[in-house]
């Protein structure tokens, strides 16, 4: 199975996440509290001059009206997940976290 599908599948069962989006183009209306995820590096471990593994890093922002959601905690619990930063728009708060996957 395709990994990235495998991660939106993760994200999506998040409790209290409404949809998860992966690059959504900016005519798309989100519902909230939503995760929005993008491919933002890939991380290769070379031997002998050959690339034998390829991490995808992704990051994730988590967009929620409430300042205390509980969806941040169960994102920061997955394995090599790290957060990055929060901010606040539009009375919407931000979480943003990198993830490897």
């Amino acid at each position: 199975m395709n990994k990235r599908l495998e991660l939106h599948r993760i994200l999506s069962a998040i409790p209290e996440v409404k949809k998860a989006y992966f690059q959504p183009p900016a005519t798309v209306k989100m519902t909230y509290p939503c995760i929005v995820y993008e491919l933002d590096d890939m991380d290769t471990k070379y031997a002998d001059d050959k690339p034998y593994s390829i991490m995808k890093a992704y990051t994730v922002t988590i967009i929620d009206p409430d300042p205390d959601s509980e969806i941040k905690d169960h994102v920061a619990l997955l394995p090599y997940c790290r957060f990055n930063r929060h901010f606040t728009v539009d009375n919407l708060n931000h979480d943003v976290f990198k993830l490897y996957y």
